[in-house]
């Protein structure tokens, strides 16, 4: 069997197994999801509250950038009373092309009249590394994404990008689920702004799919004094969008097979190997050569990516991102930190472990990042479809590192019912540029 043709009719349930990363597809139907988008303009959990202009500047050319992911974010059985909403932008200027500052994510919280912050973030935060694992994982895809597979159990996160009758996905409306769908449309998602309404119980709270990309140690330059900021910038004052696309999602499906492994018969076709030069190109000395040169990090990164090829991004709060390769700054900082995933027989779990992620802690308030979420090459061919020129986007993934208390920003006081905004950490893995070598 094809070890990528993961959507076989023929094949057995065995030969398949299911992961706990939801996948996201780029789609011109609408979906249940409301809010989370390729592509596009942004929108905001309250047109009262935009972010400042601070953010949406390219830190190279200080140019307004364009949007390429805006994600439904909320997600109760982290966060209850919490309203997230992430965002993805990118400077189109050519001469800002592979510079760090191009890329950058933000996230906008908003919280609950009479919701306790800090006895929630205890609960979230376990101070042991075996109280983690004997902890069970909430479903996070059901209630972000609102998916309903039979893998879905009340010990494995659910996918933010599906819905569920028990949980609520990112991507589709959930009303009665008790976690929300950052991907699907929910309550709060489907509905106009409303007012901040005291609250006792987070059932009722949508499930959100959130997902956010930026590599920057800096501190968020938009937070740095109590002073107004400037406001969001007018629409027109933007670049033409890139096109828009809803999100659709369901869990990562992926072949019992592994094409990452190098066959034992693998060979190496060698022009001097000739049957008087005594010599084979499938000697061990010559597939020891071919595997020093082969970048496994990369090849996983490739080998996995095909075995769902129209997946735009991947996400897995407090998982571990899928790295591009691990020799650029981005892969020394995060692959140090990466543990080996284990499968279990309904899903296979990479969770991180708290305190060994590998990214910068929050600037505002000095706690852990969490991975969140990771974008695609794929993203790159739908928004780049109607493009014509070849100077378009060149990376190999972004990926998304938010918060672990979903803080508000400490530099501006922030009223109960109003938006917080602080810049989030986003890592930029780019396409490998290959130099031709001198004679």
């Amino acid at each position: 069997m094809d070890p990528n043709d993961s959507d076989s009719s023929g094949a057995d349930e065995g030969e398949f197994t299911e992961t706990n990363v939801l996948l996201g597809y780029a789609s011109k139907i609408p979906t249940d999801d409301k809010i989370s988008q390729l592509g596009g303009y942004p929108t905001w959990l309250d047109d009262k509250y935009p972010p400042p202009a601070s953010l949406a500047n390219c830190k190279i050319c200080n140019k307004n950038m364009s949007l390429l992911l805006q994600l439904n974010g909320d997600l109760p059985e982290y966060f209850p009373g919490h309203e997230r909403r992430i965002h993805i932008q990118a400077c189109r200027q050519r001469q800002c092309r592979r510079k760090h500052g191009s890329i950058r994510g933000f996230r906008g919280t908003r919280i609950s009249p009479g919701q306790g912050r800090e006895e929630e973030i205890k609960k979230l935060q376990p101070k042991t590394r075996s109280a983690v694992e004997a902890s069970p994982l909430p479903n996070l895809g059901s209630a972000i994404f609102g998916g309903g597979s039979a893998a879905n159990s009340s010990n494995v996160p659910t996918n933010p990008f599906s819905t569920s009758s028990t949980t609520s996905n990112p991507f589709a409306n959930a009303s009665n689920s008790t976690a929300t769908n950052p991907f699907s449309g929910s309550s709060l998602a489907t509905k106009p702004p409303q007012p901040p309404q005291p609250s006792t119980a987070t059932t009722d709270l949508p499930e959100t799919f959130a997902s956010k990309v930026r590599i920057n140690s800096q501190p968020p330059q938009a937070f740095q004094s109590a002073e107004p900021s400037t406001p969001w910038p007018s629409q027109s004052s933007f670049p033409p969008p890139y096109p828009t696309y809803h999100l659709d999602a369901d869990y990562e499906t992926l072949s019992a097979e592994n094409p990452s492994n190098i066959p034992a018969s693998a060979r190496i076709d060698n022009e001097f190997d000739t049957p008087e030069s005594g010599t084979s190109g499938s000697s061990k000395e010559d597939k020891e050569a071919f595997e020093s040169t082969l970048d496994k990090t990369f090849q996983k990164f490739a080998d996995r990516l095909a075995q769902n090829p129209e997946q735009v991004l991947r996400y897995e709060f407090r998982g571990q991102p899928l790295l591009y390769n691990k020799s650029d700054p981005v892969g020394k900082l995060l692959a140090p930190y990466q543990t080996h995933s284990t499968v279990s027989d309904a899903k296979v779990q990479s969770r991180g472990t708290p305190g060994t992620s590998g990214m910068p802690r929050c600037e505002n308030c000095g706690t852990e990042r969490l991975f969140e979420v990771q974008l695609t090459p794929q993203a790159i061919a739908e928004l780049e479809a109607e493009e014509t020129g070849l100077e378009g986007m060149d990376w190999g993934t972004v990926i998304l590192g938010v918060c672990g208390k979903d803080c508000m920003p400490k530099a501006t006081k922030v009223e109960e019912g109003e938006v917080g905004w602080l810049e989030e950490w986003v890592g930029v893995q780019w396409e490998e540029v290959v130099e031709k070598r001198g004679k």
